[in-house]
């Protein structure tokens, strides 16, 4: 079962037509077989035809002449698949009870328009060593027939031949014909399979592509609902649910926004009444807790915005959109040129600007660079800062997780950044990884998928 399963290609396309080339193929051998078996039969046939045929046009001769001529025309009648002989007494006294003997024995009743025929298939031994004897098959079926023949002086003889008919043709069929007519029905048939399987495989494909979009949070991939009435179900249900996600999307995104936005007007009573304190350090205390809820407040709304971002994706020139942000930040660049992607340019702007920012802002410094192989752009930004422990990378990715006290809300950050830079990129079909250099200092490594069209 395993190996059956290697053979068999992944692709849903591949498949059907692989079958259906093994079941044209199998009907063809089986249509071979029942081919070959037929002609022996009607061979089997066609000979015992022609012995009829060759017997009733013996039987008025025989009964014309005297019995000297009648030995004459048994003699040349012979042959080396039959022998016949006139004689005295008969080889059989009636016809014996099996299908064939009966249907032989009735096409000679009726040919001759007499009844006293007798008929019978025997099993007659091959001497050893004869020609296509074995150690299966010792024997062959020969067909006996006696008939009467009156004398003119009154005198009874029988008619007693054995014969085997004409040499049988080969029961192998010529296989020219045969390979011609597999491939003719392999190409004819193939050929509408395989349109039929990409009519198939098309809207299975077309609904993986939008999984897989749905899956890196674009809430705006849908599924065309044509095709096999299954096929329109399923993609009804993938369409349905992807407004339902993208509904909750929204609340959830206009509940967070509502939430940051309501939050700034008591914090700014609060920072108002904190000034007024006397106490110095007291004010200074409450004023920095303050500021950090306010960064916790405005990250809120520009994660909500993000979420309800409505950007249209483009193309565009990524090596072009690096360049302007390293140069607005002062950083080091190295991207290649006609680096071409599908995305939104704020928003992918946003991402690796947060990128860059960070690098600068907790690495001292940052270089980007920019390559590409057959797939994927890819984006590197490198610090020589202090890096992040391995077992805390991933989880950097989640909303207001900040790694070490170096990372902390006094630098400015809110641990959004990240979040919001990893949710754009999902969203345009690319990935986003931390690692440790070797010396020191955070590589930060994005993937986008190459616009198709270049």
């Amino acid at each position: 079962m395993n190996r059956l399963k290697r053979l068999l290609p992944d692709a849903l396309a591949a498949r059907i037509v692989f079958l259906l080339a093994i079941a044209i193929v199998a009907a063809n051998f089986i249509a071979l077989a029942v081919l070959t078996f037929q002609q022996q039969s009607f061979d089997q046939q066609a000979r015992e035809e022609r012995e009829i045929e060759r017997i009733a046009a013996l039987i008025p001769a025989m009964e014309a002449v005297d019995a000297q001529l009648r030995q004459v025309i048994a003699r040349d009648a012979s042959t080396r698949f039959a022998r016949v002989r006139v004689e005295d007494a008969p080889l059989l006294t009636e016809t014996a009870t099996d299908s064939r003997s009966r249907y032989i024995a009735s096409e000679l009743v009726e040919t001759l328009d007499r009844k006293d025929v007798s008929v019978a298939i025997i099993n007659r031994p091959l001497p050893p060593g004869a020609a296509g004897s074995n150690d299966k098959v010792s024997s062959k079926q020969v067909i006996a027939i006696t008939i009467p023949l009156t004398a003119r002086d009154g005198r009874t003889e029988w008619l007693n031949v054995m014969t085997s008919g004409a040499s049988p043709r080969s029961g192998r069929v010529d296989s020219k014909p045969f390979l011609t007519v597999l491939s003719l029905s392999l190409l004819s048939v193939l050929g509408v399979a395989i349109a039929l399987a990409r009519h198939l495989a098309k809207p299975l494909s077309q609904l993986s592509e939008a999984a897989q979009a749905a899956g890196r949070g674009d809430r705006t991939a849908r599924v065309p609902e044509k095709g096999a009435r299954e096929m329109r179900q399923a993609a009804r249900a993938f369409n349905a649910m992807q407004a339902e996600i993208s509904q909750f999307d929204a609340e959830r995104m206009r509940m967070l926004a509502a939430v940051g936005h309501d939050l700034r007007t008591p914090m700014t009573s609060l920072r108002i009444r904190a000034e007024m304190v006397d106490d110095a350090d007291l004010r200074n205390a409450m004023v920095r807790t303050l500021d950090e809820m306010t960064v916790m407040a405005d990250g809120l709304i520009s994660y909500a915005k993000e979420g309800q971002d409505a950007e249209k994706m483009l193309p565009l020139d990524l090596g072009q959109l690096l360049n302007q942000l390293c140069e607005d930040r002062g950083a080091n660049c190295n991207a290649a040129s006609n680096v071409q992607v599908t995305g939104r340019r704020v928003g992918l702007g946003r991402a690796i600007g947060n990128l860059i920012d960070n690098a600068l802002r907790y690495g001292d410094e940052a270089t980007i660079s920019l390559s590409h192989d057959k797939r994927d752009a890819i984006v590197t930004i490198e610090d020589i800062g202090p890096g992040i422990p391995p077992g805390r990378q991933s989880a950097m990715f989640h909303p207001f997780t900040r790694g070490d006290d170096s990372r902390s809300l006094e630098t400015g950050g809110a641990g959004l950044g990240l979040s919001i830079a990893r949710t754009i990129i999902v969203a345009h079909g690319g990935e986003v990884a931390l690692e440790n250099r070797e010396k020191a200092g955070l590589r930060v490594v994005v993937t986008l998928p190459l616009n198709r069209r270049t």
